[in-house]
């Protein structure tokens, strides 16, 4: 409150400044539809006042409803006599009438917490329903399901063994292994790992091999030592893969001759396979002794750090097995074969490889060319008989552009790793879809995937792809910044918990204690959640949809931008196949909005495209074309393998003038207006200095010149001379000739000022192609003695008077001055029989809006007392 006062004080000392001045100082761009600077408007009416008072009469005030929205978003509250009363006026196309009254509804049990606790920090007050809250926190996250929690990975394994130990288990091309096979030779790599001091000590064993089985063999032979296994990507630089060894502290790196070389040494051993064939041979074919928890460690990924230091992310059995078995977002079993498509580096490759192998499926890997390209990705999958595939988005939006018929014989499809993409997700549904198309949600911390999103039908509008509700035996709040519950539809941070939870980042406590918070919602000692950084809003039936990153805010030039919302508004092109929209500063000090875009149109197509959507603050200022967006080795898209935007340097060299009669007279005009010489016809008026109140002088004067009626909005579509000079012309081959009446000047000994108020009317007023009449209507209800035939006479003389005044002006409607200047305010009652035909005649009118210049002077209201019918009339 204290805050709010000071800001109020502090406002109200600049109280005379009118708004349209601070608009004009401030340059704003301004467009049609919509308030500069404010969106938002809270109002409390609380100066006193007094009703009109006429003898003989009661008068109440009444609502008026106008059907019109002059802000998204508006609430007004009134003091009376009993309290206080509110009204939500709002945008129809950006607020459903249900949002709305939520929100009314969540207001009121606000300000009854406040009354209750007024010492109470605001932001800790609940104005949820206890209903809401239950379902918030309870109902949609019921998703407890029976599954093997109490094993770990190496037992889960050796049951298949024992169920079909001829089965194959892993196939890379001709190469294959059945499960009794696999496991032997997993078995004898992990003796020889226990003889190299893997063990509960020292746990972690780094596996850098390329797709292979051999890859799939390290990775159970370490779980089955009892360690945890560390995939080092043979891609990787070698500076990265030497400070990931180091960093996790490796007991042990399998690896083979090709690699090794490439390998850091340290205080490890270095196992190539290569060159330990008679050494395996010597090793037990039958298992370790298997003493695995579901808590103890299974792998650690390494992933990007904000800092720019990578950062190892501790799974355990349990957040492994609660994925890949008897899980909602997908059902395995031995009839399947799932293909391994992604490196494993990225975590998606968790629900590949024990996806297939804790449920008797075969894992078929695919090399990586043949998954980078669409066409033999498609092949394979065929060939392959493939029938659950994991795959990372963008990998999966390339192929549904061109071959969206892929995936119709395969029974799970899974996308997942960045926002869904609707045309691609509507592609491959109208092209035969899976049996089962799922968007998957989920950060690595909480093992690959924490929600899922079935794609049944997406209607064709879509803006995009829910993430779904969580998967089975996890959670996920959408929480405010004091870890409390928000309402539907509105955005919050994503927490996510569940058996699925990391133990956190690898030797990087203060990081994990900033990241895995207390769980505030569980009485379960020790629990956590896991903070995403990712924004989210839940929908009506409890599915969540991305908004975007927390920190994927950017400011540029004073305006805050998501970078999503501009990407997504490029999206919409019917060109452009992928979209990235990221600040640059190439040039220091000098920071760009930049957008990348895979598509065939030119750079001028797509500005103009996002032009036509978005504020021009939100347009980027440099346009990249590439014929696909790179992707890392893990299917995400390469942020640092962009190319730096190549920048038009303006010269004398490329100043363009007026090229034709009209665009010479326009610059004339333009250069008038905004007190220059020479004028660029490709430059932006408002670039140039132009504002609003500059816009409509420029219009007026077009109009004298050409004797073309022009809106002041055709200037904010077609901001250059060039531009404009072609909507002019549209106009003039279109338009018919339009009568024009002018005011003779009045002589006087300088230009009269207009007044604040004056400017604002004239502007809006500039705005239509039609001139209308400003007006602030108001309603109340009179009670008192009924006078039928003073009504009647009343409204023939309203009824003449403005017959009269129509037949002065041509056209048929009387400018507003004329009738401020004849007409007066009466308030008249009359009693009318049902089908009187004046009746009908002000039933008409009160249906329409309220336009002096269209129709009789005045507004109807039908009200009922007892058996009569009356109407109240304001002139």
């Amino acid at each position: 409150l204290q805050r709010v006062r000071d800001c109020c004080l502090d406002a109200y000392s600049h109280q005379e400044l009118p708004f349209e001045k601070l608009v004009e100082e401030l340059r704003v761009a301004r467009e049609p539809g919509r308030n500069p600077l404010v969106q938002v408007l809270f109002a409390l009416q609380n100066a006193p006042g007094s009703m009109l008072q006429l003898p003989g009469l009661d008068v109440a005030p009444m609502t008026l409803e106008t059907r019109t929205a002059r802000f998204d978003l508006f609430l007004a509250l009134e003091e009376g006599p009993e309290g206080l009363s509110a009204t939500f006026e709002y945008a129809t196309a950006l607020f459903a009438p249900r949002t709305v009254e939520r929100m009314a509804s969540h207001y009121a049990r606000l300000l009854h917490a406040l009354v209750q606790s007024p010492d109470a920090p605001a932001g800790l007050l609940d104005f949820l329903s206890p209903d809401e809250r239950r379902q918030l926190l309870f109902d949609w996250n019921d998703t407890a399901r029976v599954y093997p929690s109490d094993a770990s990975i190496a037992q889960l394994f050796l049951a298949q063994v024992a169920l079909r130990p001829d089965a194959i288990a892993v196939q890379h091309g001709a190469h294959a292994l059945t499960y009794a096979q696999l496991d032997a030779r997993a078995n004898r790599l992990a003796w020889l790992l226990l003889v190299h001091g893997v063990g509960r000590a020292r746990p972690q064993v780094g596996v850098c091999l390329p797709r292979s089985v051999d890859l799939i063999v390290a990775f159970l032979a370490a779980i089955k030592a009892g360690g945890a296994y560390v995939p080092l990507d043979p891609d990787y630089p070698a500076e990265r893969l030497s400070f990931m060894a180091r960093d996790s502290r490796l007991a042990a790196i399998i690896s083979n001759g090709a690699l090794v070389e490439r390998l850091p040494s340290g205080e490890w051993s270095l196992l190539s396979l290569d060159d330990l064939g008679p050494e395996l041979e010597r090793c037990s074919p039958l298992p370790p002794p298997e003493d695995s928890t579901p808590g103890d460690l299974a792998h650690i990924i390494y992933t990007s750090g904000s800092t720019g230091r990578p950062k190892g992310v501790c799974i355990p059995h349990q957040g492994v097995i609660r994925m890949a078995r008897d899980s909602d977002h997908v059902r395995l079993g031995p009839e399947d074969r799932v293909a391994q498509v992604t490196t494993v580096a990225f975590d998606l490759s968790t629900l590949e490889i024990w996806g297939a192998l804790l449920n008797g499926g075969a894992l078929v890997i695919i090399d990586r060319d043949e998954v980078l390209e669409p066409t033999l990705l498609a092949r394979r999958l065929q060939e392959e008989r493939i029938t659950a595939l994991v795959i990372a988005t963008a990998l999966f939006n390339l192929t549904a552009r061109t071959h969206p018929e892929a995936f119709r014989t395969l029974r799970w499809v899974i996308f997942g790793g960045e926002a869904a993409d609707v045309t691609c997700v509507n592609a491959v549904l109208s092209h035969g879809a899976p049996q089962a198309l799922v968007n998957g949600y989920g950060p690595t911390e909480n093992t690959t995937f924490s929600t899922w999103f079935q794609a049944v039908h997406v209607e064709p509008d879509a803006l995009s792809i829910p993430i779904g509700r969580p998967v089975s035996n996890s959670t996920a709040y959408v929480l405010d910044a004091a870890l409390q519950p928000v309402p539907t539809g509105v955005a919050g941070e994503l927490f996510v918990g569940g058996d699925g939870l990391a133990w956190g980042y690898w030797d990087r406590p203060e990081l994990t204690a900033e990241r895995f918070v207390p769980h505030p919602f569980s009485s379960s000692p020790g629990a956590r959640l896991y903070r995403t950084g990712d924004l989210v809003r839940r929908r009506h039936d409890g599915s969540l949809d991305f908004v975007g990153r927390r920190d994927n805010q950017v400011k540029l030039r004073g305006f805050r931008i998501e970078l999503g919302e501009v990407e997504s508004a490029l999206l919409q092109h019917p060109s452009v196949r992928q979209a990235l929209v990221l600040v640059r500063e190439d040039i220091p000090g000098d920071r760009r909005l930049v957008a990348y875009a895979a598509s065939d149109s030119s750079a001028a197509s797509l500005r103009e495209h996002l032009v036509s959507l978005l504020p021009s603050h939100m347009v980027p200022s440099a346009f990249v074309l590439l014929d696909a967006l790179p992707l890392s080795a893990n299917g995400k898209l390469d942020r640092k393998a962009l190319p730096a935007p190549v920048m038009q340097e303006r010269n004398e060299g490329s100043f363009t003038g007026p090229r034709s009669d009209l665009e010479a007279k326009l610059t004339a005009i333009w250069a008038s207006v905004l007190g220059v010489g020479e004028l660029d016809v490709t430059a932006s008026f408002f670039e140039l200095g132009g504002h609003s109140l500059l816009a409509t002088q420029v219009v007026s004067r077009v109009q004298d010149a050409l004797g073309l009626p022009v809106p002041v909005r055709t200037l904010f579509e077609a901001p250059t001379v060039e531009s404009f000079a072609l909507a002019v012309e549209k106009k003039l081959g279109s338009a018919a000739p339009v009568a024009t009446f002018h005011i003779p000047a009045a002589r006087r000994e300088g230009p009269m000022p207009l007044s604040f108020a004056q400017e604002r009317l004239w502007f809006l007023s500039q705005l239509h192609d039609e001139q209308r009449v400003y007006n602030m209507p108001m309603a109340i209800r009179l009670s008192g003695v009924l006078a039928p035939e003073v009504l009647r006479e009343s409204l023939r003389a309203i009824v003449q008077r403005h017959e009269a005044l129509r037949t002065c002006f041509p056209g048929g409607s009387a400018p507003s001055q004329a009738v401020s200047a004849t007409a007066d305010l009466h308030f008249e009652i009359a009693e009318c029989e049902e089908e009187d035909l004046l009746l009908q005649l002000l039933r008409q009118e009160a249906e329409k809006s309220f336009d002096l210049a269209r129709g009789p002077l005045f507004r109807a209201l039908l009200l009922k007392t007892g058996e009569a019918r009356y109407v109240l009339l304001l002139n």
